[in-house]
């Protein structure tokens, strides 16, 4: 029998800077910051079955001026719906509440609970043979159980959704997503905001007439990771301004060699914590 042969990639996914939402739990502050956003320039919206907003990321998405087919919306299915069965049924449930007939990316939020890799991945590439998604992605895998995904998922991995900033630079996961050619997706880009108040970056910062968030975004975006900040009101044009900045070598590689920090966000069942 021939080698069974991987599926094509399906459309281009476009993943430019996005909008994180978790936390946004007030459906009207979620739906008008969505709106705002999209508004100001986001293209990329990410939400999860786990922060029970999509319903109001969705009327956001409805409300702006924006086309829906130039707004790449993300979602990932939550951790204790990661049997085959559930994923399909609230994949689908997900669609619903977005008021969206599909999601451009769905991604298995973390790696426990109800996660069988033999069972949770195949029920993905179903829903993405069926058009609920049109591309699949992982979020807080460890290197290992990223591989062993790539082995049982038909669907290519698109983006893999890990913490990612200036104090925490995932450079293995980073690595392996140059090698295995998907996006590497960063939340809380800016630490919890601990970036925010630190001294190395708000040194370069002033040296750069820029705010710390701007000077960290602008980092992520030249070393190819996709972050997604949370924001509102004018924090999200501003944060929208690092896709126009070119930081000088030299900061890149002071930002580069920082001492690492702890993630800020460390569940004691993480994969990465067993």
């Amino acid at each position: 029998m021939p080698p069974r042969s991987k599926p094509e990639a399906g459309p281009p996914l476009d993943l430019s800077i996005g909008l994180g939402t978790s936390g946004l739990d007030d459906p009207e502050t979620c739906t008008d910051t969505v709106a705002a956003a999209l508004d100001a320039g986001y293209r990329h919206v990410d939400t999860a079955q786990m922060y029970d907003n999509e319903a109001a990321v969705g009327e956001g998405i409805a409300a702006s001026d924006v086309d829906r087919d130039d707004v790449v919306v993300a979602t990932k299915v939550h951790p204790e719906n990661l049997a085959p069965d559930d994923v399909r049924e609230t994949a689908r449930a997900s669609l619903d509440r977005l008021g969206l007939d599909r999601v451009d990316l769905l991604y298995v939020h973390w790696p426990i609970r109800a996660y069988d890799a033999e069972t949770t991945l195949p029920a993905f590439d179903e829903l993405r043979d069926e058009g609920v998604t049109d591309h699949v992605g992982v979020s807080n895998f460890t290197p290992d159980l990223l591989r062993e995904a790539r082995e049982i998922l038909d669907a290519p991995i698109a983006a893999h959704q890990v913490e990612c900033h200036p104090r925490f630079r995932q450079p293995e996961l980073r690595a392996l997503a140059d090698e295995f050619d998907h996006r590497l997706v960063g939340y809380s880009p800016l630490g919890r905001g601990e970036i925010l108040d630190d001294p190395a970056i708000l040194e370069i910062a002033e040296r750069n007439d820029l705010s710390p968030a701007v000077v960290a975004l602008a980092w992520a975006f030249d070393r190819g990771i996709v972050p997604i900040p949370k924001g509102r009101g004018d924090h999200l044009r501003e944060n929208l301004r690092a896709v126009d900045v070119d930081l000088p070598d030299e900061d890149l590689d002071e930002i580069d060699a920082l001492d690492p920090g702890e993630r800020q966000i460390d569940p004691d069942d993480a994969a990465w914590n067993r």
